[in-house]
């Protein structure tokens, strides 16, 4: 299993939510987030400008199979593309182990019903 962290600029977020749907990956959590990176942002507001160096972001953490960790880095990667400074990472990290707090299962098989995979 591995853990995929994304971090993409906020106005594509909906694009790679509809990619991660495509792609059969149907639960992720996300959140929003800032950071610093070389992308620096300067907005005017009522003639005074205000440097913006923290950059708002979306962070998503999705969890998967070694088999989906292709599709799901593909989909992140062809969705937030812009080609811009600012475009934003994918992490991929391994996971150890999961339980499912309800049923107690473990593994791999607790990330899905065991009812999808007939």
């Amino acid at each position: 299993m591995k853990k995929i962290e994304a971090i993409i600029r906020k106005t594509k977020f909906e694009e790679v939510k509809e990619a991660l749907l495509r792609a059969d990956i149907e639960w992720f959590s996300y959140f929003d987030c800032r950071g610093e990176g070389k992308m620096r942002q300067a907005r005017i507001y009522r003639g005074v400008a205000y440097d913006t160096s923290s950059i708002e972001r979306m962070m998503l953490n999705i969890v998967v199979r070694d088999k989906n960790v292709e599709k799901t880095v593909t989909a992140i990667q062809q969705a937030a593309q812009t080609g811009e400074i600012g475009d934003g990472r994918i992490f991929i990290l391994p996971v150890d182990d999961t339980v499912r707090i309800r049923t107690g299962e473990r593994g791999d098989i607790a990330l899905y019903n065991a009812e999808q995979e007939k």
